[in-house]
């Protein structure tokens, strides 16, 4: 796997008490997902979350996100980000905070 394995502890470290999380390797890198529904996860150089559409220009609102375009285009409701963003305590829980609200109005798969 091409990812950070440091940006993945943190990350993990975002669901402490929730349960239903699992991890799952996608996208060349290591996904988190709640009740089967994808929330974030890590790749080489930052890491994505999954906010949706509707909270998707919310979320790049918050320095170091862009759009997530693994295929060339935009893949609509989701978010890259930096690894800095990652590392930033504020930043990176504004935007998990719209990805596990997104996550949590998805029936559990």
């Amino acid at each position: 796997m091409a990812y950070d394995e440091g940006l993945a502890e943190i990350m993990r470290g975002d669901f402490d008490g929730i349960d239903g999380v699992s991890e799952r390797r996608m996208f060349g890198g290591l996904c988190f997902l709640l009740s089967g529904n994808m929330v974030c996860g890590v790749h080489s150089g930052g890491g994505l979350y999954r906010v949706g559409k509707t909270r998707e220009a919310e979320a790049q609102d918050v320095p170091g996100t862009g759009p997530m375009t693994f295929t060339g285009r935009p893949m609509g409701g989701m978010v890259d980000v930096t690894d800095d963003l990652i590392a930033d305590d504020t930043r990176r829980g504004a935007v998990f905070s719209l990805a596990l609200a997104h996550a949590q109005s998805l029936p559990p798969k």
